[in-house]
């Protein structure tokens, strides 16, 4: 032990002094550069680390953005869906209520072609009673400004509706109207209404003779005779039974006809009977028995009544006016109006 002790190891003076310090110089030079490098790494590591992982973060960042986006983006095309879901709804509401319209509008349109179609077939049907007025006025009556009148109406009335379909109608009321107007004027009504007043003068004419002299009333007061000499009261009375037997009076005519005082009032009454047949006689256009009636009248009144009464003389006038007067004329018959009318009604039923 105490051998091993003193004798020193035979391999650490042979490495150790001489080597050592050299490489431990070159060694430390050399690990310099390894460490700046590794340094370098090991920053570029980091620095790569944290770019790495801000690269991460980022990205992260972006995919959470760009989930956010698409969950947005996702909520955005369920509200457009919901949107366009809506729009789809109102637009079938719009299209329905368009439809719905569309139905009202036809409707409407058919209610004014029918109230259109009521209005011009009313307008027609008044033309049409205004053409039957006035043939009846013709035929019945022979009242020729009535039925112009109903005539000029009726083609008014076709005017304002202003179509060429019934031209033809017009055209043929406007011939009626024409051979209407050439017509003579009779004015029946005029007539009537003269007859109406000699009727009613009739009660107003003084008869020519009145009948017997009235006799003197016996209560009369009897003149005084004491002063009166007797030849004288005797002429008296006969004078008195003269004039009770001869009455003298001057006609500057013939002689008229006597009446009694109860005869005067039938006299009046025929002599209206007359008139009145004279009257019935103008509107059944009879115009002989209008012309005898009057005649027949009018002796009667210048052989009964007053000459020299002007109410009497004026109404001997009228009466040779109204015999000379002409109540009858050949009316002409509507025929062409009827016609017409009736082509329109056929052609109406046919449409």
């Amino acid at each position: 032990m105490n051998a091993e002790q003193n004798t020193p190891p035979a391999v650490e003076p042979d490495v150790a002094p001489p080597v050592v310090p050299r490489r431990a110089k070159g060694g430390a030079l050399w690990l310099l550069p390894v460490a700046v490098l590794a340094g370098l790494l090991a920053w570029q590591w980091h620095d790569s680390r944290e770019q790495l992982n801000a690269l991460r973060q980022e990205m992260a960042r972006q995919i959470a953005d760009l989930g956010a986006a698409t969950r947005s983006e996702a909520q955005s095309d369920q509200r457009l869906l919901a949107r366009a879901d809506e729009l789809a709804e109102r637009l079938q509401a719009v299209e329905q209520q368009l439809a719905e319209s569309r139905d009202q509008e036809a409707a409407l349109q058919a209610l004014f072609e029918n109230v259109a179609k009521g209005r011009e077939e009313a307008d027609l049907l008044e033309v049409e009673q205004a053409v039957t007025l006035a043939a009846q006025q013709i035929q019945l009556a022979g009242n020729v400004p009535v039925a112009l009148l109903a005539l000029r109406a009726a083609d008014a009335q076709l005017a304002r509706l202003d179509k060429a379909r019934y031209l033809p109608l017009r055209k043929a009321l406007a011939g009626d109207i024409a051979r209407l107007n050439e017509l003579p004027l009779v004015d029946l009504p005029g007539i009537s209404l003269r007859l109406e007043q000699l009727v009613n003068g009739v009660d107003k004419h003084p008869f020519a003779v009145h009948g017997r002299p009235q006799e003197s009333s016996e209560n009369a007061p009897a003149p005084e005779l004491a002063d009166t000499p007797w030849w004288r009261l005797v002429l008296t009375d006969l004078w008195h039974e003269v004039r009770g037997l001869v009455r003298v009076q001057r006609f500057d005519r013939e002689e008229p006809a006597l009446l009694a005082p109860g005869q005067g009032f039938f006299l009046r009454e025929n002599l209206k009977l007359r008139l009145l047949s004279a009257r019935l006689a103008l509107f059944a256009r009879d115009q002989w028995t209008f012309r005898n009636e009057l005649t027949v009248a009018r002796s009667w009144l210048a052989r009964y009544f007053s000459p020299e009464d002007r109410a009497v003389q004026a109404a001997l006038e009228e009466l040779k006016a109204l015999v000379a007067a002409e109540i009858v004329v050949d009316l002409p018959e509507l025929r062409a109006s009827q016609q017409a009318l009736l082509a329109l009604r056929e052609s109406g039923a046919r449409r």
